[in-house]
């Protein structure tokens, strides 16, 4: 007689995701689901997963990534997948690669490769370019094998160039009859099961264009009209699966030169955002949300604003910043955050050797002084690793504390200096975007609040925020106890899950899909990052791994154990949330 199930996972202290209190349960699956949680004998099952000691809890949902391009040379979406994510959200930002034609597609991956700094030739080597509509690019995902299930928004910057063409969309709002050609292609992207849209909004000036073209130049949604986003966000709402995932910023909304004028502009914003949710009768994702020791009401007033919103019906969610530390980088490997500064993005830009020789050159100087990056505040950048012998003593220092050692009267002019000596290597990493610690736990317990803005796919010399389920458990729940296990959980699994449609996903319950999670609390580790040369040509990237995982399990089919990879591929496009 054939087993009643296929797997049971045995013994195990079941957390369900649902913010009901943990009870200890076998979870026994089938053909891919949850078929009973309870006492399930052994010899029930033709494969008994031992969870004795472990915690049992449905895989977690991670919306803000950038794995385009990666499924098609990591199926697991490694950088998330180490830590127990079993679903993820692509298209983020407003970048990807459909709709495209042939000849978009040498833009579309210059676009990556600043605002996202995904190598060129990384993409060069794994994107087949086998679509041209964006119902052609979710047959080619759905077609290559995934560890991971996903949704994808339709990212506007390509829909944008695809419909105006690279010129105008970079110069001028669309015309009525483009903007009926784009609520065209939406929807046909949204009838074969995309989840919704997705734009980075920045308008220059703002003092969040923090992130430019491949060129230094604005994209095509930072000068999109709010009419244009009107008419796209009405398409979604026939759609009951569908969001939005944005971020907006009009001009003076963080210069601090003119309080009133940034009070306006953060008011406009809001309105837009309303309205937007409006018309879409849709959920919205506001990245990010990050708390300033200088301006600890800015976040607060943003929380405030979206609970009260949801209060009137408007699904508008903050997807805050609750864990990781800054980028880690050099200037030898494309920094480009420090693209709001004008003199910083003109010297970040070019080969490796034309940055080092503009930020080499002492003519130079002065104008950086004047121009310092705004947002990431380079006095405050630790060096972790200087190379030339003069400026060992810099090591582990913030530059301003080291400019002071070392005699400099501007850090400035002692980061400029590593910078010639070690023609660009010198080991940098900037401040956390929290800047002060005892404020996080306001976005950490803010009702309603998404934990982790992974970038997982993206950045990937500089961030491994991947690892954001991994440090929210150990840092808020054991070490600070802020929250309990099981609302980490909720915040991680369920919510996302519904916020986003991942359909009947992101709770353990019988019937659902059997995406788990089974670990150990007491000694779950994050550990240190590293460098590791396995992207497509050999091409390196910084990780993050764990130990503690004892399985990651996708639609019933295990795919880590104890951290190492099975090489299993069963997860699935989730077109209209379902699959």
């Amino acid at each position: 007689m054939a087993p009643l199930y296929d797997k049971v996972i045995k013994g195990g202290m079941v957390i369900d995701g649902q913010m009901v209190p943990r009870r200890r349960a076998d979870v026994a699956i089938k053909d891919g689901k949850v078929a009973e949680i309870g006492r399930v004998p052994s010899s029930d099952a033709a494969e008994v997963l031992d969870a004795s000691g472990m915690i049992v809890a449905p895989g977690f949902v991670d919306l803000h990534t950038h794995y385009d391009c990666a499924f098609f040379y990591d199926p697991w979406c490694s950088l998330s997948g180490w830590h127990g994510v079993t679903s993820v959200a692509i298209g983020n930002c407003g970048f990807g690669f459909a709709p495209a034609r042939e000849g978009d597609r040498d833009y579309l991956m210059r676009t990556l490769t600043r605002v996202e700094a995904i190598p060129r030739q990384v993409m060069e080597l794994s994107l087949p370019w086998t679509w041209e509509s964006f119902p052609e690019w979710m047959d080619a995902l759905d077609g290559t094998p995934k560890g991971v299930n996903c949704l994808t928004y339709v990212p506007l910057n390509p829909l944008l160039v695809y419909v105006m063409g690279l010129d105008a969309a970079k110069e001028r709002d669309a015309t009525d009859e483009e903007r009926a050609e784009m609520c065209r292609l939406l929807d046909e992207a949204m009838a074969a099961g995309a989840c919704g849209w997705s734009a980075q909004r920045t308008a220059p000036g703002s003092g969040y264009d923090v992130q430019r073209d491949h060129d230094g130049t604005p994209f095509a949604t930072d000068l999109m009209s709010n009419e244009t986003a009107i008419a796209l966000a009405k398409v979604l709402a026939d759609y009951d699966h569908a969001f939005i995932q944005t971020l907006i910023a009009q001009q003076g909304d963080r210069t601090g030169k003119d309080p009133k004028a940034a009070d306006n502009a953060k008011s406009a914003v809001r309105d837009h955002l309303e309205e937007l949710a409006r018309v879409s009768d849709s959920a919205i994702i506001l990245n990010a949300i990050t708390t300033d020791s200088r301006t600890p009401n800015n976040h607060r007033q943003a929380l405030a604003w979206m609970k009260d919103a949801r209060d009137r019906g408007l699904k508008i969610y903050p997807q805050c910043v609750t864990s990781g530390g800054g980028f880690t980088f050099t200037f030898a490997d494309g920094w480009n955050m420090y693209d709001d500064a004008e003199t910083w993005r003109e010297a970040t830009m070019g080969t490796t050797e034309e940055r080092i020789a503009k930020l080499s050159d002492p003519a130079r100087r002065e104008a950086f002084k004047a121009d310092r990056p705004k947002v990431l505040a380079v006095e405050n950048v630790v060096v972790l690793k200087p190379y030339a012998e003069k400026f060992l003593p810099a090591k582990n220092c913030r530059l301003v504390d080291a400019a002071k050692v070392m005699g400099y009267d501007d850090p400035i002019d002692l980061l400029l200096d590593m910078v010639a000596a070690d023609e660009g290597r010198t080991l940098l990493q900037t401040p956390a975007l929290n800047d002060d610690e005892a404020l996080v736990p306001e976005l950490v317990t803010s009702p309603f609040s998404l934990w982790g803005v992974s970038d997982g796919g993206a950045h990937q010399k500089f961030l491994t925020a991947g690892a954001f389920t991994t440090d929210g458990i150990i840092k808020w729940v054991r070490e600070q106890e802020i929250v309990s296990l099981e609302e980490a959980h909720y915040r991680m699994s369920t919510l996302p899950a519904h916020c986003a449609g991942f359909k009947n996903r992101g709770k353990l319950i019988e019937g659902a899909p059997a995406d788990v999670v089974v670990y150990d609390y007491e000694n779950l580790t994050l550990l240190p990052d590293e460098v590791a040369y396995d992207l497509p040509g050999g091409d390196w990237r910084r990780i993050q791994k764990a130990e503690g995982y004892r399985y990651t399990i996708v639609n019933g089919e295990v795919t880590f154990e104890d951290g190492k990879c099975t090489e299993a591929t069963p997860g699935r496009l989730l077109r209209h949330g379902e699959g």
